[in-house]
């Protein structure tokens, strides 16, 4: 059991702008939803420890995705810098065609 034998009374979200008061009753157990209609019943203390592990892996996945993120940023430049260079090395293409077709037709 919990130390303090009070109930404890607070406040929490049901929806964006919908709020309710509570009053929590000291346990010794908590239910976590794992998703797919699946609830564990599990000690406090290994309830703690699991969602510990949780924020831990999900900090990881996150910055293994900002890395992700990075390099395709980098590689999102290189192709739009790749890409610029060869609109341009067609416009100069063209370009030289035209001036080499004036000076032909003008000979």
């Amino acid at each position: 059991m919990q130390e303090d034998p009070e109930p404890v009374e607070t406040t929490f979200e049901l929806t964006d702008t919908l709020f309710a008061r509570a009053k929590l009753e000291p346990i010794d157990r908590v239910h976590l939803w794992l998703g797919a209609n699946v609830m564990l019943s599990h000690d406090i203390d290994e309830a703690i420890d699991l969602l510990r592990e949780k924020l831990s892996n999900a900090e990881a996945n996150m910055a293994a995705a900002n890395e992700d993120l990075g390099f395709l940023r980098d590689q999102i430049t290189t192709m739009e810098v790749n890409t610029a260079r060869v609109h341009n090395w067609d416009v100069k293409r063209r370009r030289d065609r035209q001036i080499a077709k004036a000076q032909s037709s003008q000979s």
